[in-house]
């Protein structure tokens, strides 16, 4: 047994009902061996975002599962952040608009007949320990930009119409191998990977 599998006898929860989010972080989290359960299969809970930081909104979730489910919990808080439109719509990316299509519709109209395309995927991991009630947290960054119009149909979010830099396809064309390699989700997994091993 790792030294991270041993943290986790009764497995890791991942905190949110995001069950794209769960597959990404089940399959970034596999070298190390920890049993991932997703949050829902477990328990209802719904921790309101009321921070201002993805960190804050990270960490908020993450301790509420943690401390209702009994075991340690990892959250995730991420948002595209565009610098054309002030840097929104950040902390607010998912609450936009209540589906993909929408939230991709307001992104173009958002950035019609602008020049300036760079933006830039944001994530933050919050990892809580109840019983020592600690928490690890870190961050990770994807640079890159938005594109005119939509191409691929995987991944989930506005991953058909981010681009980033280094590839000539969005997120949304990218194999979900090399996406998992790249994305703001995988850098800060890739960061809170090195403080567990």
């Amino acid at each position: 047994m790792t030294r991270a599998n041993s943290l986790f006898p009764e497995g890791l929860l991942f905190a949110s009902g995001n069950r794209n989010k769960y597959t990404e972080v089940v399959d970034l989290f596999a070298p190390l061996g920890i049993r991932i359960l997703f949050g829902p299969d477990l328990l209802t809970l719904d921790v309101e975002e009321t921070g201002n930081t993805y960190m804050s909104n990270a960490r908020l979730k993450a301790r509420e599962w943690a401390l209702k489910a009994g075991i340690p919990a990892l959250a995730d808080d991420s948002g595209v952040e565009v610098r054309a439109l002030g840097w929104e719509p950040g902390i607010f990316s998912a609450r936009i608009a209540p589906d993909d299509p929408g939230r991709v519709r307001w992104m173009l109209n958002a950035m019609k007949n602008r020049e300036d395309r760079y933006a830039k995927y944001v994530a933050a991991f919050a990892l809580f320990f109840p019983r020592e009630y600690l928490c690890l947290a870190t961050e990770g960054e994807c640079h890159g930009e938005i594109v005119q119009k939509p191409a691929g149909n995987r991944g989930f979010g506005y991953d058909p119409i981010f681009t980033p830099f280094g590839f000539g396809s969005t997120f949304g064309e990218i194999p979900d191998a090399v996406k998992r390699k790249i994305s703001h989700r995988a850098v800060a997994g890739y960061r809170l990977m090195d403080i567990l091993s």
